[in-house]
């Protein structure tokens, strides 16, 4: 039935909204939502042909106005699912996370955003534009290092992060390292 794809397409999004990770573009099930949408396309060409023949036919009406609604939806589930991929791609470019698997399109669009992301960032060198935006609860936390990173200075001395030590350390300092994976929150 006309719509299928799409919420099949909508509910696999959905799923994957709060993956850290992108997962595979859904390359079959799009080509097929595009199929369906231009199939629909040529039954409106045909309906509104027919329509300036006889324009009393309800069932034509009808049938006229279910198609343009149902091509209407496809085009908005595509346009949902590709931004959602866009706006996780826009965090991970953020996060300087390298995403793992991605169609052609999509890896030209995360090295054009990721570029111009650094050209901005460079344009404010004092600040950290990448730090979060919600205000700190704790100035001050707990860390555990999880993978050599050798001295790290800071504004209270010096860090020597070597495995399986822990600090008590300024949040500010070290949120870097933690999204890097080199120190974990206790």
């Amino acid at each position: 039935m006309y719509g299928d794809l799409a919420l099949k397409l909508i509910n696999e999004a959905k799923r994957t909204q709060n993956l850290e990770i992108l997962p595979i573009y859904q390359d079959e099930i799009i080509r097929n939502i595009v199929r369906e949408t231009k199939e629909l396309e040529r039954t409106l060409n045909f309906l509104e042909e027919q329509q300036k023949l006889d324009s009393n036919n309800r069932i034509d009406q009808c049938q006229l106005f279910v198609s343009h609604l149902c091509m209407r939806r496809n085009k908005r589930c595509l346009l949902a699912y590709e931004r959602l991929r866009s706006e996780k791609l826009d965090q991970l470019a953020w996060e300087n996370i390298e995403p793992e698997i991605l169609n052609h399109y999509e890896s030209d669009y995360f090295k054009n955003y990721s570029e111009t992301l650094i050209n901005y960032k460079s344009s404010f060198p004092e600040l950290d534009l990448s730090g979060s935006l919600e205000p700190p609860k704790d100035v001050f936390i707990d860390v555990r290092v999880l993978k050599d990173a050798g001295e790290i200075q800071t504004e209270y001395g010096v860090f020597n992060l070597t495995k399986d030590s822990q600090f008590f350390v300024r949040k500010a300092d070290v949120e870097r390292l933690i999204q890097q994976g080199y120190l974990q929150k206790i």
